[in-house]
């Protein structure tokens, strides 16, 4: 099997390891086998890929879309790194308002699954970042919404905090205390 599956702290989120193949040439591995992610524990279908290109510092996040058009995401990084975090939005959940991070880069060629029901962002470690990732829903302007990267009640440790450069549409977000139920309707059980 070319993959391997590791649920973390947040059992839902789970961190995908592509096995890659090298020679003098380079390396080859695949990034996706549908019937292996469903027996990793990922059951879903994709339906668009975004790609986002970033400077040393930069916060994306933290993004999410309201059902219907909530989407799962499958994150990697295809050149320098980023510390890749996901933050639990549905209310029940015994995990909710905590955060998972990791790091994903070129080099160690991780993916992180982020589901439905998951706030996501990221911050770019190195110049130059490259990411890619694979959504279940498309893009939908009326279902978006996010919290605040910096809400002192997630407490999420951003490894260039002081150095972070954030949108000012991502710096007007709201935090997750100040979510109303017009912006968030996830509920926990079963599939998130």
């Amino acid at each position: 099997m070319p993959f391997r599956f590791e649920p973390l702290a947040i059992p839902e989120v789970i961190l995908v390891e592509a096995k890659a193949f090298p020679d003098e040439r380079g390396f080859f591995m695949e990034t996706f086998k549908r019937s292996e992610f469903m027996q990793g524990g990922i059951d879903r279908v994709f339906v668009q890929d975004n790609y986002s290109y970033s400077r040393r510092g930069t916060v994306r996040g933290l993004h999410y879309q309201m059902n219907p058009a909530a989407q799962g995401k499958l994150v990697a990084c295809l050149r320098g790194e980023i510390y890749d975090v996901a933050v639990d939005l549905r209310k029940g959940s015994s995990t909710y308002g905590r955060w998972v991070g990791v790091v994903l880069s070129a080099e160690n060629r991780r993916m992180l699954w982020v589901p439905e029901g998951f706030a996501h962002g990221f911050q770019a470690l190195t110049e130059g970042v490259m990411v890619w990732y694979k959504v279940t829903a498309e893009y939908e302007p009326a279902t978006e919404r996010g919290v605040r990267w910096d809400d002192p009640a997630l407490g999420i440790e951003w490894p260039l905090r002081e150095e972070a450069i954030v949108s000012a549409k991502d710096a007007a977000l709201p935090s997750l205390a100040e979510l109303s139920e017009t912006d968030n309707n996830f509920t926990y059980g079963g599939r998130s």
